[in-house]
């Protein structure tokens, strides 16, 4: 599909001002302003990035009543329930606070519900279970901002409950638990909005310790990458103190992951995390009980963990294999159904559908389509859904619009969960298209590739490419930055090489880089030898056997006419 550039506008007096302050390349300066960095003390937090820099956490609302009831478990020596949700996010939360209760001496059982038998969240289920373990206070993770009839029933019995979440409240109300910390709610003033579950239950542990502490920030960097938050502000501060320790972690569970993931002595990066560490994680919970991914990080005997990961391998395999099946089966829907890839809203839905893998059969038909897509998953009538977004929809507002025609749902801007009755899916499909309407408007549903800068390709040298480094961890609110460079000659044939990766020489005359393309050998026909195109372009290094040389990682190709 032909990407729409948008390239961004420079700002020569800002770049300037944040250069001299701060002694930096003025490209990279403009990068830290394409990210809404404008200030002197914006930017050089950014690019300090150090744990000094993390906010007080007592700024969250409640979290000093989270703080004196926990302390009051631990001189009673009361047992707690964590209730974690079945994500990355939510079991490196729950294996977080397991750690931290544990650091003070205080014994804590973790509960994760069953996808597919539980469903996502709280559920009245838990007291039975807490009452049989004489337990008296239940902290939920990544989970119970919208949990009100459970948190009910829990006070019934006579517990406490603490709710530490980073979704978005329904409709500005919060349960009634005895603190609720989620930066999200109305009355928080909390400066950052944006921390992952796992983030919070660091700040929970900066305030009951004085400190994170650093051996687990190897946790915090995995739930915060996989849970594709912005990669700004104290999440890049986690992830960039974390990612190194993820390398070297202690952690018998984390060290059989990577082994079995075949990434061990790799300098790892959020790639790893969200495309391979991640979807093993994630596999235990998409396909049977993601208990198996949590005793995995939380355990302590290195033949057990090295058993565990094995598992979560093979969980891995079997949900690539129903993944590939609902997904050919939902494109063939989307293909033969009359107009229903033409909807601004793909909802497309059939009897049967793994559960587990409705979230990742919606993001493959957004990249194919580019439109936001619920898929849903039937059994005796009841429909189950997962929803992926586009840049500038805001799924969370869209099935509010809808919530007559739904039993209900959660999420955010890009990712969402919803179960509503087989009859209401033409009504919720109308009704969420009507809204869609209202957003996009006459606007053409093109995806578009942002460009950071417009350069000369002999501009383009190893320092540069230092440059960009500089602002690692990229991901989420922090993209590796794009450029573009034009009217640049094709010097040699192009070829695809393995996993349909297309490779080129191009030069403007000056200079002359290699230039290569993943995924993108069916663009080898726009490419001939001697021709001109306009390219866009991350930078990267070519070190195979040789010293390290810059190479351009190709975004897009456009032909240059004439």
């Amino acid at each position: 599909m032909n990407k729409r550039w948008i390239i961004k506008a420079s700002d020569p007096r800002l770049q300037k001002e944040l250069s001299d302050a701060l002694g930096i390349h003025p490209i990279l300066a403009q990068l830290l302003i394409n990210r809404q960095i404008t200030t002197i003390e914006g930017a050089r937090r950014f690019l300090t990035a150090d744990l000094s820099m993390l906010h007080n956490p007592f700024l969250l609302t409640d979290m000093d009543k989270a703080v004196e009831r926990i302390q009051r478990a631990q001189s009673n020596n009361e047992k707690i329930l964590i209730y974690g949700d079945y994500d990355v996010d939510g079991v490196t939360s729950s294996a977080l606070l397991r750690r931290l209760l544990k650091r003070l001496g205080i014994t804590a059982v973790n509960y994760i519900p069953h996808r597919m038998e539980e469903g996502y969240g709280l559920n009245c289920g838990i007291v039975e279970f807490a009452k049989s373990l004489n337990v008296h206070l239940i902290i939920t993770v990544d989970c119970g901002i919208n949990a009100f009839g459970p948190i009910e029933a829990i006070h019934r019995a006579g517990m406490d409950v603490i709710i530490i979440d980073h979704h978005e409240p329904d409709a500005e109300k919060i349960p009634q638990a005895l603190a609720v910390i989620d930066p999200k709610r109305s009355d928080c003033l909390y400066p950052f909005k944006n921390l992952s579950a796992v983030g919070l239950v660091a700040k929970l542990a900066q305030a009951l310790l004085g400190f994170v502490p650093e051996e687990d920030l190897d946790l915090v960097a995995i739930g915060t990458v996989a849970d594709v938050v912005a990669l700004r502000c104290e999440n890049r501060i986690f992830v960039k103190k974390g990612l190194p320790l993820i390398e070297r972690s202690q952690k018998h569970g984390l060290q059989a992951l990577l082994e079995v993931a075949k990434i061990a002595g790799k300098k790892m990066k959020p790639y790893y995390i969200g495309f391979i560490l991640g979807p093993r994680l994630n596999a235990a919970g998409r396909m049977d009980s993601a208990t198996v991914a949590l005793d995995l990080l939380l355990s302590e005997d290195p033949m057990q963990a090295a058993v565990l990961a094995k598992s979560l391998e093979e969980h891995n395999q079997s949900r690539q294999k129903m993944q590939n099946a609902v997904v050919e089966e939902a494109l063939s829907i989307i293909e033969n159904q009359e107009g229903l890839k033409d909807q601004q809203i793909i909802v497309v839905h059939k009897e049967g559908w793994h559960k587990g893998v409705l979230g990742i059969v919606a993001s493959r038909i957004v990249e194919k389509y580019y439109r936001p897509t619920i898929v849903i998953s039937i059994e005796d009538g009841m429909g189950t859904g997962s929803a992926r977004s586009i840049e500038g929809f805001h799924l969370h507002e869209a099935l509010t619009s809808c919530a007559g025609s739904l039993e209900n749902y959660g999420g955010h801007q890009r990712a969402a969960g919803l179960r509503l009755r087989q009859e209401n899916i033409d009504q919720f499909r109308q009704a969420i298209n009507d809204f869609a309407r209202e957003v996009f408007k006459d606007q053409e549903l093109v995806p578009t590739l942002n460009i950071d800068c417009e350069i000369p390709l002999s501009s383009v040298d190893l320092p540069m490419v230092e440059l960009i480094e500089s602002m690692e961890p990229h991901g989420e609110g922090n993209p590796v930055p794009i450029f573009c460079s034009r009217r640049l000659t094709v010097k040699s044939s192009p070829v695809v090489l393995g996993r349909d990766t297309l490779k080129f020489w191009i030069s403007d005359g000056g200079k002359t880089y290699s230039a290569v393309g993943f995924g993108m050998g069916t663009m080898k026909d726009k490419v001939k030898m001697g021709s001109q195109l306009d390219l866009a372009y991350s930078l990267g290094i070519d070190d195979w056997n040789k010293a390290p040389l810059v190479q351009l990682i190709i975004k897009d190709i456009r032909t240059v006419n004439g």
